[in-house]
């Protein structure tokens, strides 16, 4: 199976500031990677560095072959890439709807797959931005993302802040993104559990360098080694 995104000997950061050191990663199509570590690891920064927000200071960036390292933000969403970002960044003054439809491009996911999806959206369609709740605003985020009908879908902390009753609606949707639909998933999470029993693969950052990589069911199966690479991390 050919890989669909592939970083090699990536060095990135923002301005002079390097952040991650030789990344080297590869995920076919429809595969999907946690990517584990503690707080200020370079795990956020490694899904913006794929998206094209931070300063390539060495290696590349390939995605169906070819590189993009050089390719600008709007090009790489228009090539297939979804990023659903920490924080949500929901615009607030305009409605959920509209908010969706900004981000529409042809392909199977619309409007109505979206509420579908998330039946909480279509009831709040006519809402602001900043009417919903932080639960709401999250499935929003996810759902903006799928509008753009992309073929990688980068999730930075999805279920950070969340009530419990909203993470396990969120966790049956993101099973449902990975393991049905046509979809590459890389899912940054602080919870390793939750990450790992919905990947195949993962990788754990520390201080910018990939210290651990291997199967998800794998590192979830053995508690020391997934408290020795992760806590310590």
């Amino acid at each position: 199976m050919s890989d669909l995104l592939r970083l090699a000997a990536v060095r990135a950061g923002y301005g002079a500031t390097v952040v991650l050191e030789d990344i080297e990663l590869s995920l076919p199509e429809r595969g999907s990677l946690a990517v584990l570590g503690r707080n200020g690891v370079g795990k956020t920064t490694l899904l913006a560095t794929i998206m094209g927000h931070t300063t390539l200071h060495g290696g590349s960036v390939e995605y169906r072959g070819r590189p993009v390292s050089r390719v600008p933000v709007y090009e790489r969403t228009r090539l297939g890439f979804g990023y659903v970002p920490q924080g949500r960044f929901i615009f607030p003054s305009l409605t959920v709807e509209e908010n969706l439809a900004v981000a529409e491009r042809p392909g199977p996911w619309t409007l109505d797959r979206v509420y579908d999806l998330f039946p909480p959206l279509a009831e709040r369609r006519t809402h602001m931005g900043n009417q919903i709740s932080g639960g709401e605003q999250q499935m929003l985020a996810i759902g903006r993302a799928l509008m753009g009908n992309p073929a990688l879908l980068l999730m930075d902390e999805p279920l950070e802040g969340l009530a419990p009753i909203i993470v396990e609606v969120l966790i049956k949707v993101m099973r449902r993104l990975i393991r049905e639909e046509s979809l590459t998933v890389i899912l940054v999470e602080q919870s390793a559990r939750h990450a790992l029993e919905m990947t195949e693969r993962a990788i754990v950052l520390s201080r910018g360098r990939i210290v651990y990589s291997g199967e998800s069911r794998e590192l979830l199966a053995d508690a020391a080694l997934l408290t020795r690479v992760v806590v310590a991390s």
